[in-house]
C-alpha cells in the first residue's frame, strides 16, 4: 500500500508531498478508530524497554527533529511505531524558512536534501499544539533554534526563552546549534557558546538537555564541544545533524544539508569517535542514514542508547519503525541479552 502512495508522492515537488503527509496524518490523529496504533505497528515487549535520564522509552526507535516541525502528528507518529518523537526545530517567532525550492530527493542514494531554514509556526503556536497532547504516552522531546534574523551575540537569548517558555511541556530539550540550513548558525558550536548555554539554560529547567552535533565537524572538534556540553549541565549528545558534504551524493545542489543513506557512513564514523569518550558521561542518541534493525544495533552497540530516523520514514514507509523493533528483538535475541541496555556499548 505504501509503496503505491509513494509513486503518487513522489509525483510531487519534495515540500509539497511532505505537507500533504502531514495533513494525512493531522487527520488520521483526530480519528483514534484509524489509529494504527491499535493494528500491529507499535511492539510492546519489555526488552526493548528502557528508563533514560528519567524518561521511560518503550522502544528506543524515535522519529527526529525536522519531520513535525510544528507539533501537530505526535499522536499519528506513535501509531506508527515510534518510541519517541522530537518535534522542531522551534523558534520564538514563526518564519517562512527559505526560499523555494528547498527540498530535493536523491532517490538513487535513498536521501534527501533541504534547505529549509526551520520553517515554524513560532514558539506561541506550537505550545498551544503541544498542550493538546502532553503529556502523551510516548516521550516528546523539543528541538530548539534561534530565529534567522537575530545576529550571533544575541542568539544564546532566543534559545534560553525557549528552554524557558516550554518549561512545563516535553520530556527533554535538544539545542540545535548544527543545522547547516540558517545561515552562521554553525559557528554556535564552539566550547565558549556551548558552555554558557547550558550552564545558564539547567538554572531554567530540570528537563534533560541535548546537544545536536554536526557530521562535519572533525572528530576532535566534536569531542571537545560534547565533553564542554556535558560538563556544562548536558544531559547527553545528538549525532549527527545532517551534512553539507555534497560529495556524499551526486548531482547535489550546493545549498542545506543532505539525510538519508548517503549520510550513514559519515555520521557513524562521527558517532563513533565521540561515544568512545562520551558513553558513561552522558546519554548519546545516534541519528543519520539510519533505515534497519542492524544499523541501529551497530549504534547501539557503539553507545547509543536511543537512534532517529526521518529519511527513512520516507523511502522505506510508515512500517519502518516496527521493522525496526522487530529486527532488534531477534538481534537481542541472536545475542542473548534480556534487555536492550544490556547491548549498548559493548562494542566500544
Amino acid at each position: 500500500m505504501y509503496n503505491i502512495f509513494k509513486k503518487l508522492l513522489f509525483k510531487l515537488e519534495a515540500e509539497t508531498a511532505h505537507n500533504i503527509a502531514i495533513f494525512f496524518m493531522k487527520f488520521l490523529s483526530e480519528f483514534p478508530k484509524l489509529n494504527l496504533h491499535s493494528i500491529d505497528h507499535f511492539v510492546l515487549n519489555k526488552k526493548l524497554q528502557q528508563n533514560i535520564n528519567g524518561i521511560k522509552f518503550i522502544n528506543p526507535v524515535g522519529m527526529s527533529a525536522g519531520f513535525d516541525k510544528n507539533a501537530e502528528v505526535v499522536k499519528a507518529l506513535a501509531s506508527f511505531g515510534f518510541g519517541f518523537t522530537e518535534v522542531g526545530t522551534i523558534t520564538p517567532h514563526g518564519q517562512s524558512g527559505n526560499s523555494k525550492p528547498r527540498m530535493f530527493r536523491h532517490i538513487d542514494e535513498r536521501s534527501l536534501q533541504n534547505s529549509l531554514g526551520f520553517n515554524n509556526r513560532g514558539s506561541r503556536v506550537i505550545k498551544k499544539n503541544l498542550q493538546n497532547v502532553y503529556p502523551f504516552s510516548t516521550p516528546i522531546g523539543i528541538n530548539v533554534g534561534k530565529n534567522a534574523n537575530v545576529p550571533g551575540e544575541f542568539a544564546i537569548d532566543d534559545y534560553l526563552n525557549m528552554v524557558e517558555y516550554f518549561a512545563n511541556l516535553g520530556d527533554y530539550i535538544s539545542m540545535n546549534i548544527s543545522s547547516p540550513n540558517t545561515k552562521n548558525l554553525r559557528d554556535l558550536q564552539n566550547s565558549d557558546f556551548v558552555s554558557e548555554l547550558f550552564a545558564r539554560a539547567k538554572e531554567l529547567t530540570k528537563k534533560p538537555m541535548f546537544l545536536k552535533i554536526s557530521p562535519d565537524l572533525s572528530p576532535d572538534e566534536a569531542i571537545k564541544i560534547s565533553l564542554k556540553a556535558i560538563e556544562s549541565g548536558a544531559s547527553g549528545i545528538i549525532a549527527t545533524n545532517t551534512t553539507n558534504d555534497y560529495n556524499v551524493v551526486s548531482n547535489a545542489m550546493h545549498l542545506g544539508g543532505i539525510s538519508g543513506i548517503a549520510l550513514k557512513e559519515k555520521s557513524f564514523t562521527l558517532f563513533k569517535e565521540v561515544a568512545k569518550e562520551i558513553y558513561g558521561k552522558g546519554t548519546l542518541i545516534s541519528v543519520g542514514g539510519i533505515d534497519s534493525g542492524e544499523e541501529a544495533y551497530k549504534r547501539i552497540k557503539h553507545g547509543a542508547s536511543l537512534v532517529q530516523l526521518y529519511t527513512a520514514f520516507i523511502y522505506k514507509g510508515y512500517h519502518v519503525a516496527r521493522d525496526i523493533n522487530l529486527e532488534l528483538l531477534d538481534l537481542l535475541e541472536k545475542d542473548g541479552y534480556e534487555n536492550i541496555s544490556e547491548a549498548v556499548g559493548k562494542d566500544l
